[in-house]
Parts: C-alpha cells; structure tokens; sequence
C-alpha cells in the first residue's frame, strides 16, 4: 500500500457535523418507519427498526458529549439546545420499546391468526415519537454553531462558492425536506420549506454535495411508489454546518413611508 494512503484519514466531524450527520439518520429511520405497511399477510420485522431507534438514542447523547468536550461558555440558548438533544435521546429510546413491543406481540401470536391487536398502533406511536426529530437536531446544531463561532471564530470555508439557491436546498436536505420522484417519464422535486429545482440540485450533486436515495422516502400518496430521499454527504455535510456558523444576514428594514399631507376639508355652502 502506498504511504500517502497510509495517512489519507478523513478529518474527525466536528460537533455541529456530527449533529447534522445524526439529523440525516433520523430522516432515514422515519423514512423506513414510514414505508412500513404492516398487514396480516405480510407482518414486519420490527426488531431492525427498533435497533435504529436505539442507535438514534446512542448517536443522541454522544453528539451532547461531543458539545461538552469543546467547554464552551455555558449560555442560555446552548443549554436549550442541548436539552432538546437529549429529549430526543429520551423519545427514540421510547420509540425502541414501542417498536419491541410491537415485535414480541408479532412473535407471540399463533400463526395465521392475523394481525395482533395493537401493533398498528405502537409502530404509529414509535413513528410519531422521532417524527420531528430531524428538524430539532438542525435547529439545535445552528445554535450550537452559532456559540461556538462566537467563543471561537474560524475561518467557514466550506460553503464557499454556494449561490443562495444552492445554499437553501442544503439547509432543506438536512432538514429531510427534500425528495424527488417520476411521473409521465418526469422528475419532480418537492420540498416543504420551499421551491427547489431540479438544476440546482443536480449541481449539488456534481459538486458531491447531496446524494439520492432511490426508493427510500415514503409516497406522495397512499398507494403510490415510494420517493427518492435527498440527503447530504460528507462534503454537504460541512458545507451546511459552515453555512450555520454563518452570521445571519441583517434584515432589510424600509425606511416607513411618508405620510400623507392631510387633504383640507372641502369647503360646504350654507343653505
């Protein structure tokens, strides 16, 4: 092996990364959750997805670890944030137990009997549990980086070169608000926070910013094949958290409007 391979080790994420990193493995956890469809023909296997909860929970609190370590001045707003991490630790824990459940009742009941009373319900349950997941870890990670950026300025490079349209459909991938799908030999893209079009995400992708995940998002409508997910690589990854680190654009404030002169009262005639 070559020397230069020797040493060609990938820089370790920092903690905003590795919350957005966590943010991109809730999305996908709720995608497979959403795609269940369990019936008594075809029950699920629950006890993968109930690993992937409790791997969320794990990935939840080591990424609070990660904060701790950087002893950053322990202000309000990342207190907050590291709060609703370890909320969220709380939730996919509960989600784990939900789904285990649900597996040991599918596990107990005779065969041919049907779907178990209840399962429908505790899967529902786990999935609205982690539901709200992604966005709370990317609100928390822009807190985080915002604090870390004004105790210890940096130079944010990554995002360098980024338009603004390319920017936004960054921070709504990370979101998990980004997917694309086919219709009449078409592609469409849908994103919740706002329009995103196909160029622009096709020049994130030779950029190696995003990648598609076929299949792997739940459908536009009941019934219908699943969705492409767009998620962020490594590169995209960095790109956003520097995007974060950013400080925020000052609003636009328009000077008010002059008022108008007041118009004299027109004069009446005495009868």
């Amino acid at each position: 092996m070559p020397d230069d391979l020797l040493f060609d080790v990938p820089e370790p994420l920092t903690p905003v990364e590795r919350l957005l990193t966590l943010a991109g493995e809730f999305t996908r956890h709720n995608d497979t959750i959403d795609l269940i469809r369990p019936t008594a023909d075809s029950p699920p296997d629950l006890e993968v997805h109930a690993g992937s909860a409790n791997d969320l929970a794990h990935g939840s609190l080591t990424a609070v670890k990660s904060v701790y370590d950087q002893q950053l001045y322990a202000s309000a707003d990342l207190i907050d944030a590291l709060v609703r991490i370890k909320q969220l630790a709380y939730l996919s824990s509960e989600a784990a137990r939900h789904l285990t459940e649900a597996q040991e009742a599918l596990a107990a009941a005779p065969e041919h009997s049907g779907l178990p009373e209840g399962v429908s319900r505790q899967i529902q349950l786990a999935q609205e549990l982690t539901a709200l997941a992604t966005g709370a870890v990317v609100e928390s990670a822009a807190t985080i980086a915002r604090e870390t950026q004004r105790r210890r300025p940096a130079a944010a490079t990554a995002a360098d070169g980024l338009n603004t349209a390319e920017l936004a459909a960054l921070h709504a991938a990370a979101r998990g608000h980004v997917v694309m799908a086919q219709s009449m030999g078409r592609e469409y893209v849908h994103s919740r926070d706002h329009r995103v079009r196909i160029s622009t995400l096709r020049s994130l992708e030779s950029k190696g910013l995003i990648a598609r995940e076929p299949g792997s998002a739940p459908p536009a409508f009941y019934g219908g094949p699943p969705q492409d997910r767009i998620g962020l690589t490594r590169g995209g990854t960095g790109a956003v958290a520097a995007l974060l680190a950013a400080p925020a654009a000052a609003p636009t404030v328009s000077a008010p409007a002059a008022a108008p002169a007041p118009t004299a009262p027109a004069p009446t005639r005495n009868r």
